[in-house]
């Protein structure tokens, strides 16, 4: 797959259009025509995961079915419909998306007892992530870590699973955000209460549909978040290439809104997904010039699977040669394992300062 000229972009450039009385009766909800797609996405989860919660407690109550079948099934279907609901909730949290406040601010949290999503994804991803871009206080950042270890992930994703709740609303009252700090200790507490009440109760039922869940989410995004910043340029100023990756023509960027272009994302918060990719191709020479980290045909997801498992040929397979200069495998792996290494300093020269975190 190693591509030495710059590719011709599949991923998709235009948002899907509809027509009839549904469109007609959405188009006074939202924003926008182009965010339709969401809304009937989100319509569709709150018909389907409800029955398949209902399937899996009359499975376990009422069947012979065995109960690790029905969670099994279950699982299988929560974990086909997960992705693009985590990206619609990415990409309506950085544009105006309903009309209604109260629905605006509703959604989410649906979403979040639908699937397990953290409740405090919002603030975390906009307050945190965003304003310190995997730098040393984002409480997410990849920078101290060797990223090509699996040992390290497991570290990483720890951290973040058994102390976020603490972390992320002492970040927010030490940066004056207190509304949101108070916010996220609510409604994540209320979350947990949640899923520890429902497993209490029936734990056939609530391990399934809400204790498996709300673990394998945190794990699946911190996994994911880890490939997007793998790989980081410490010989160029943090400006969102020198820090994160860009992962294009995949099948994950058609069902998940493009959310493969992260560079493009960090440069530009509240860039519409289908404008993305056209960002890509018009800042060719950027990329070139500073350095970018492209794959083609693998998302982040596979990026870290990879590194755990020292796959470096099939990185540099999937490695775009953006400036169409023919570069020897063994040169791309050994710039890929640079750029996986902690992160301690940062050149002065890169940023004007002399330290990352």
């Amino acid at each position: 797959m190693q591509t030495t000229s710059f590719p011709t972009i599949t991923d998709p450039q235009v948002a899907p259009v509809y027509s009839g009385p549904l469109s007609a009766t959405l188009s006074g909800f939202i924003q926008e025509a182009r965010d339709e797609v969401f809304v009937r996405l989100m319509l569709r989860m709150l018909v389907v995961m409800p029955l398949a919660m209902g399937a899996v407690w009359y499975a376990v109550h009422y069947t012979a079915v065995p109960f690790w079948a029905a969670w099994l099934a279950y699982l299988a279907l929560w974990g086909l419909l997960l992705p693009p609901v985590i990206l619609m909730l990415h990409c309506t949290m950085h544009r105006p998306f309903f009309r209604s406040k109260f629905l605006t601010k509703a959604h989410p949290y649906v979403m979040s007892a639908l699937f397990g999503i953290p409740s405090g994804y919002r603030e975390h991803h906009m307050a945190v992530h965003h304003v310190e871009d995997n730098m040393g206080e984002d409480i997410s950042s990849t920078i101290a870590y060797q990223r090509d270890s699996f040992l390290h992930f497991l570290m990483y994703f720890g951290r973040f699973f058994f102390f976020v709740t603490i972390e992320l609303p002492l970040y927010l009252f030490r940066k004056g955000r207190t509304s949101m700090a108070r916010r996220v200790i609510v409604m994540e507490t209320s979350h947990e209460l949640l899923v520890l009440g429902v497993c209490l109760l029936d734990w056939r039922f609530g391990v399934p549909a809400f204790l498996l869940p709300m673990v394998i989410v945190r794990f699946m995004m911190m996994a994911g978040n880890w490939g997007q910043h793998a790989f980081i340029n410490v010989d160029h100023k943090n400006n969102g290439i020198a820090n994160a990756i860009t992962c294009i023509n995949v099948g994950y960027n058609r069902r998940c809104f493009n959310d493969g272009y992260h560079i493009g994302h960090h440069m530009k918060a509240n860039r519409h997904w289908t404008e993305l990719p056209g960002d890509f191709i018009a800042n060719r020479e950027q990329y070139v010039r500073e350095g970018a980290v492209v794959f083609a045909g693998i998302d982040f997801f596979l990026v870290s699977l990879l590194l755990w498992t020292k796959q470096w040929g099939i990185l540099a397979r999937c490695y775009v040669r953006l400036d169409g200069v023919e570069r020897s495998d063994a040169e791309v792996i050994a710039m890929l394992k640079e750029r996986v290494k902690p992160v301690t300093r940062w050149p002065l020269e890169s940023i004007g300062v002399a330290t990352a975190g």
